[in-house]
């Protein structure tokens, strides 16, 4: 059931709107290109939230996120003004942001996109939790990353291959 609001929080129709409307709101205003937001309270990217950590730059796919990291913003209370300012903060230049003691958030120009960037911090922080499980994992360097966040300007986007001219038949 989707809730029709404006950025007051009025809602229409017979649902109340989310607690969290105040961080939609928020991004939304910040972001004119966000099209759509997920939040979520999937296992591993709660667990890493819980810790209050962020996810650093131990794997390439980090870049989905749009930078060298997926930052962990600081706790407040579900439902206020803090916690959309402090998500706001944590999106800065980001796709994906985690909410400390909470969840995460997932920004893109579609839904589709959206959710895709949250499945992929999902997994990189359960793939992050088993590594420090086993150790402490090796993070990439800045020049590294900055090679992955280049080539992420086009990942994903697939070149079509040139068609053969079709031949008439006779």
């Amino acid at each position: 059931d989707v809730v029709a609001m404006d950025f007051a929080g009025k809602a229409t129709g017979r649902h109340a709107p989310s607690t969290e409307w105040p961080f939609h709101a928020a991004i939304l205003a910040a972001r004119p290109e966000v099209g759509a937001i997920v939040h979520m309270h999937s296992p591993a990217a709660t667990a890493l939230a819980c810790l209050r950590r962020d996810l650093p730059a131990f794997h390439y796919m980090v870049a989905i996120a749009g930078g060298d990291s997926v930052r962990c913003a600081p706790y407040a209370t579900y439902g206020t003004d803090a916690l959309a300012h402090n998500a706001v903060a944590a999106l800065e230049g980001r796709t994906s942001c985690l909410l400390a003691n909470h969840g995460q958030i997932a920004v893109g120009p579609t839904l589709a996109r959206a959710f895709a960037i949250a499945a992929e911090v999902e997994h990189l922080c359960g793939v992050y939790l088993r590594a420090c499980a086993a150790g402490e994992p090796a993070l990439l360097t800045a020049g590294e990353m900055a090679e992955a966040l280049a080539k992420f300007s086009t990942y994903g986007r697939r070149v079509p291959a040139p068609r053969a001219p079709r031949r008439r038949a006779r």
